[in-house]
């Protein structure tokens, strides 16, 4: 067991595995509330997992909302069902893939933490605004990162529309008609017996669009968002105790300024010039998209938004 959470901590020490982490997190949360589950029916104390559960969940009511505000955050990290999980992580994995080596490890975080507050508070208007809606609003509430992982995978399929995945007995298909897919059929089932998930998928959806669009336009939403994920990150960062020379220091600072081109988001990078943009654009007609490095696909796209 102690070789597992060591796997577990190394995960989460390395630079870049934004996209690792964020499935680590996922699966963590669940299988607490697995075990709590579980431990609640043996000892006959259902009704402190239903506590747990109604302070993670995002009720539908405004008025019950209001008092658990957090839960616009913590419901796009839990989950109930297996199945649930499953398909949200597997998801996540496969577009937030493209996400985390064109724009970078933070803006993959900050979309999937602004989807999953855009699909809440989508949530919150059509059940509080819609009259049909109203109807259900008695004891509703909502679980999962499923309007994250759409809103990373729209991200994705905005970004690179023409990316091509090798689907089982489908062959060859591009991401932009596997997206629009999913957001068609969670339009059709906004009305069913799940339809606060379809309309927080909507959502979701929305934000993926959107700030993908206004990035390569030069405005980049998630800015809050990295500073929030900063200011968290830099409470567990251990801080130096040792004293040193104002030549070590120079050297320190020197690798910091290394270490922050490399991990920081696009836009704090040099914009590549036009021989460079070339030299990549030579590779993907030989070699096609899948051949360039993740710094080449960061390249790219910071060229696009200087073009746009």
């Amino acid at each position: 067991m102690s070789g597992l959470f060591d796997d577990f901590r190394s995960e989460f020490s390395k630079p870049n595995n934004t996209l690792v982490q964020l499935i680590l997190v996922n699966t963590v949360v669940y299988l607490a509330v697995v075990i709590l589950y579980v431990a609640s029916h043996v000892l006959k104390a259902t009704a402190v997992y239903n506590l747990v559960i109604e302070n993670l969940a995002i009720p539908a009511s405004l008025g019950a909302f209001l008092h658990r505000p957090w839960t616009l955050m913590t419901h796009i990290f839990a989950h109930e069902e297996i199945f649930h999980i499953l398909f949200n992580m597997l998801f996540l994995y496969w577009f937030g893939r493209l996400i985390d080596e064109y724009l970078g490890s933070r803006r993959l975080v900050g979309l999937y933490i602004m989807g999953g507050i855009a699909g809440g508070l989508f949530y919150l208007a059509m059940y509080n605004l819609v009259p049909y809606f109203q109807e259900q609003i008695m004891g509703s509430q909502m679980l999962g990162a499923s309007a994250a992982a759409l809103s990373v995978a729209v991200g994705a399929a905005t970004l690179l529309p023409n990316y091509t995945f090798h689907l089982l007995f489908f062959g060859p298909v591009r991401i932009k008609y596997i997206v629009f897919f999913f957001v068609v059929l969670s339009f059709a089932q906004s009305v069913g017996p799940n339809a606060g998930g379809n309309i927080a998928h909507l959502g979701g959806a929305l934000m993926g669009f959107f700030y993908v669009k206004l990035l390569q336009n030069g405005t980049d939403l998630g800015r809050p968002i990295y500073w929030l994920v900063d200011g968290w990150s830099n409470l567990f960062r251990p801080k130096p105790a040792v004293k040193v020379s104002y030549r070590q220091r120079s050297n320190a600072s020197a690798q910091g300024s290394v270490y922050a081109s490399a991990s920081g988001s696009p836009s704090s990078m040099s914009t590549p010039d036009q021989d460079e943009v070339d030299t990549i654009l030579d590779k993907i007609s030989r070699s096609g998209y899948e051949s360039l490095t993740r710094e080449e696909k960061q390249k790219l796209f910071r060229a696009s938004q200087r073009n746009s």
